[in-house]
C-alpha cells in the first residue's frame, strides 16, 4: 500500500508551532477517486475520498479502540460507550442528536468490533456540515452522566439476550472463545451479563477519556464533498470542543498487536434446545498485514464463498445437509481465524462435520484446481468493486485503512493483488492454514453419545 502522490500545505492555527499536513494519497481520474488526507495539529487525522458523480456523503469517525483494549472486569465496556455517546452532549440531548439527522432524511448509526469502534451518518451531500457538527459534537463532548449509564444497560442486556436468542451468530463469539480462551480476543464484544452489570458511569468515563483522544482518531468521509471544506469543519468543530490542545501530538501507529496464544484441537459444545445445531470447524488464519492475505481471501471464496464453492456443493447441493454452509476469515493486527460455518439437523451434524473436515484436508494435501482457483479470483475481483458502490463502504474503506494500516491503496491496485495470485500462491497457504489441527465450536440439543464423538471431528 503505497502513496501515489504527495503535497504539503501549511495553515494558520491557533499555535505558533501548529502546522495542518495534507498529502493526496490517491490521484483519481478527474477529480473522482481522489483520496486526500490531512492531519491535523492535536494529531487528529482526516481522510477524504471525492465522488462528484452522486448527491451523498457519509461522514465518520473511526476510533483506534475496541474489546481487545478491554480488562476482563471492562468486558464491554467500549460496545456501552458506543451506546452512551448517542445520549447527550453539552449542546445536544439525545433527541436533538436523532431529530437532527432524521429530520434531512440522514441515517446515522455506530459499530463495536475487537479492535476499533465507527460511528457515522450518512446525508444528502448539501446537509454534510449539519452531520459533521452532529457526529464531532457526540465524540468530542458526551457527557456520560449516571442516569444515562443506568437507562442504557438495560437496552444493552436486550442486545445481550438477542444475541444469544440467535444461535447461528452466537456460535461465532463460542468459536472466539474455544480459539483463544479468556484472552481479550475470546472474549464477546457485547460483554457479558455480569460484566455489562458490573460497569459504572466513573469507569466508563475513564474509558471514554483515555480512548478518544484525537490521536486516536480518524476522520473518514466519502461522497460528493470538498476535501478542503471538510478540513474546515472538523477543524472548527474539535476546536470549538477544545479537543486540539496539544498541538504537537502525533497519531498513534496502527496496532501491532501482540502475540495471542491460540488452541487447535478444542471442542466446545453449548447445549441449547435449538431446531438445528449451529457449528463451526476451523483453526488459526493470518493476520491482516500478512502478505498471504490476497492468497487467502481467494482460498477461502473458493472453498466456502458462493454457491459454486466447494463447501456449499458438497454440503448442500449433493447431498442437502445444510440450508447454510460457508467459510470465512476474521484478521487482527497480529493473527487471524478461518472457520467453516454450518447449521443443520442434530442428527446429521457429524456428516455434516466429516464432509467440512474431509473437505479442508484433501484441499491442505491437494490444493485447489486451477478451474476453481480462476473462477474464485473472479468473484472476489466482482465483488470488491461492487461492494464499493455507496458512500458508505467507500468511508469504510478508506477510514480502515487509515486506521489499521496508515496507507490506502486505490480499487485498481486491489484488484490488481488478486489478479495476481497464482495457484501455487493458494495451495501454498492451504498448506499452512487448513493443515493444521481444528478446533469446534458447536451449539445444539446434542444428546450425550453425540458429544462424546465430537472430538473425532479435530482428532
Amino acid at each position: 500500500m503505497t502513496s501515489r502522490s504527495s503535497q504539503v500545505t501549511a495553515r494558520p492555527s491557533s499555535e505558533a508551532r501548529a502546522v495542518a499536513r495534507t498529502q493526496t494519497l490517491i490521484k483519481g481520474q478527474n477529480g473522482i477517486g481522489t483520496v486526500r488526507k490531512t492531519t491535523l495539529p492535536g494529531g487528529l487525522r482526516i481522510v477524504t475520498e471525492t465522488l462528484p458523480s452522486v448527491r451523498s456523503a457519509t461522514f465518520g469517525i473511526w476510533a483506534h479502540v475496541g474489546s481487545r483494549d478491554e480488562t476482563p472486569a471492562l468486558n464491554g465496556a467500549t460496545h456501552y460507550l458506543e451506546h452512551l455517546l448517542f445520549k447527550g452532549t453539552r449542546r445536544r440531548s439525545a433527541l436533538d442528536i436523532s431529530a437532527a439527522i432524521d429530520a434531512v432524511g440522514g441515517e446515522m448509526n455506530a459499530f463495536t468490533a475487537k479492535e476499533y469502534t465507527c460511528y457515522y451518518a450518512r446525508v444528502l451531500d448539501t446537509d454534510l456540515p449539519l452531520a459533521i457538527d452532529v457526529v464531532c459534537d457526540m465524540l468530542t463532548g458526551s457527557l456520560i452522566l449516571e442516569q444515562d449509564v443506568d437507562v442504557e444497560r438495560g437496552a444493552i442486556l436486550e442486545e445481550i439476550a438477542m444475541t444469544e436468542d440467535d444461535p447461528g451468530d452466537c456460535v461465532h463469539d463460542l468459536f472466539a472463545h474455544t480459539m483463544f480462551g479468556n484472552n481479550a480476543l475470546g472474549r464477546p464484544v457485547l460483554g457479558t451479563v455480569d460484566t455489562v452489570n458490573a460497569l459504572t458511569a466513573d469507569r466508563i468515563r475513564r474509558f471514554y477519556r483515555k480512548h478518544y483522544d484525537p490521536t486516536h482518531l480518524v476522520v473518514a468521509c466519502a461522497g460528493n464533498i470538498d476535501h478542503t471544506k471538510v478540513v474546515r469543519q472538523v477543524r472548527a468543530a474539535f476546536e470549538k470542543a477544545g479537543a486540539l490542545r496539544t498541538p504537537d501530538a502525533q497519531p498513534i501507529a496502527p496496532r501491532d498487536g501482540s502475540r495471542t496464544i491460540r488452541t487447535s484441537g478444542k471442542v466446545e459444545l453449548l447445549g441449547r434446545k435449538t431446531e438445528q445445531a449451529h457449528v463451526v470447524l476451523g483453526m488459526p488464519g493470518i493476520a491482516r498485514t500478512d502478505d498471504r492475505r490476497w492468497a487467502m481471501g481467494v482460498l477461502n471464496t473458493a472453498l466456502g464463498g458462493g454457491m459454486s464453492s466447494r463447501l456449499f456443493q458438497e454440503v448442500r447441493e449433493k447431498r442437502g445437509l445444510a440450508y447454510s454452509v460457508y467459510s470465512y476469515t476474521s484478521g487482527f493486527a497480529d493473527c487471524g481465524l478461518f472457520g467453516v460455518y454450518a447449521g443443520c439437523r442434530p442428527s446429521q451434524v457429524h456428516d455434516v462435520l466429516k464432509i467440512c473436515r474431509d473437505e479442508l484436508d484433501h484441499v491442505a494435501a491437494d490444493g485447489l484446481t486451477d478451474d476453481e482457483i480462476a473462477r474464485a479470483i473472479g468473484q472476489l475481483q466482482g465483488s470488491t468493486v461492487l461492494g464499493l458502490e455507496d458512500t458508505g463502504a467507500l468511508m469504510n474503506r478508506i477510514g480502515k485503512s487509515e486506521l489499521c494500516w496508515g496507507e490506502q491503496m486505490s480499487v485498481d491496485d486491489m484488484l490488481n493483488r488478486i489478479a495476481a495470485v497464482t495457484p501455487d500462491d493458494v495451495r501454498a497457504v492451504a498448506r499452512d492454514i487448513l493443515g493444521q489441527r481444528p478446533s469446534l465450536s458447536v451449539i445444539g440439543p446434542l444428546k450425550d453419545k453425540q458429544a462424546a464423538r465430537l472430538h473425532d471431528a479435530v482428532a
